[in-house]
């Protein structure tokens, strides 16, 4: 043993003072004179079983209420978090359907402005076209009257004297029959596509004449351009110069009525 030999080994242990396992505390511990009929520990004692058992509910419905209050916080942020979603939800779908009615509205002034242009540029080249046909009925009808004015009084028909009494008819072998005269003719123009137009001219039009009106009334080729066109005679076949344009249809032999074919005029 360590301690065998001290001097002090069998004197008695001092008390402890304080608590001590196992054993309540006396008043002297507990620090003063104050022993279980002392104010204080009357003080201590005044709360009954019941008063306790109150004093514990109210603290634990304290306690609840705080939690409750906290809950019922809880719920209202969330709550409040919902409605903020759902109004910018709205807002948002209110934004998409006023952006989807702008552009759409966009789309039909965009169409309507289309429409407008495309009505116009009709509108604008029936104005041509109309302009241009009465340019050319202009020009053919110059054309007829310089026609007339040139070539009215270079042929006149006469008519013949009668014959006297007891005069001889002369024998065909001594003077020609007179060649009937005709007014018009008939020309059938025969167009590259196999359709054919037929058109009564005077007999005293120029040739010009029937090329403008093949050109007036022939179908427009793919692309739009038209080509200038060259007439030839069916029989015998013959193609028709710039000079013969000038030359009057009863001249050219088309009198009193011919086949003309229509061909692209190669270039020079």
């Amino acid at each position: 043993m360590e301690h065998e030999d001290d001097p002090d080994v069998d004197e008695p242990l001092p008390t402890p003072l304080g608590h001590v396992l196992g054993r309540e505390p006396t008043s002297s511990e507990q620090g003063g004179p104050e022993g279980p009929g002392s104010p204080a520990e009357e003080g201590k004692l005044v709360l009954s079983e019941e008063e306790r058992q109150e004093q514990t509910k109210r603290h634990v419905g304290g306690t609840a209420l705080r939690g409750g209050g906290m809950l019922e916080l809880v719920a209202q942020k969330q709550r409040e978090r919902e409605e903020r979603e759902e109004r910018e939800a709205l807002e948002r779908e209110r934004q998409r359907r006023r952006q989807g009615q702008e552009l759409s509205a966009a789309r039909q002034r965009l169409q309507e402005d289309e429409m407008r242009r495309a009505a116009e540029e009709r509108r604008k080249e029936k104005a041509e076209e109309l302009a241009a046909r009465q340019r050319v009925r202009e020009k053919i009808e110059r054309d007829k009257a310089e026609r007339a004015k040139k070539y009215g009084g270079s042929v006149s028909s006469q008519p013949s004297a009668p014959a006297e009494p007891g005069s001889v008819p002369s024998s065909p072998s001594q003077e020609p029959p007179s060649k009937r005269e005709y007014d018009q003719c008939r020309i059938q123009v025969r167009l590259p596509d196999g359709t054919s137009l037929t058109q009564t001219f005077r007999a005293r039009e120029q040739l010009a004449a029937v090329r403008l009106y093949v050109e007036l009334h022939r179908g427009e080729e793919p692309g739009g351009d038209q080509d200038p066109v060259q007439l030839l005679s069916g029989f015998p076949r013959r193609a028709f110069s710039e000079a013969d344009m000038e030359r009057p249809l009863q001249e050219l032999g088309l009198v009193p009525s011919a086949v003309l074919i229509v061909a692209k005029k190669c270039p020079s």
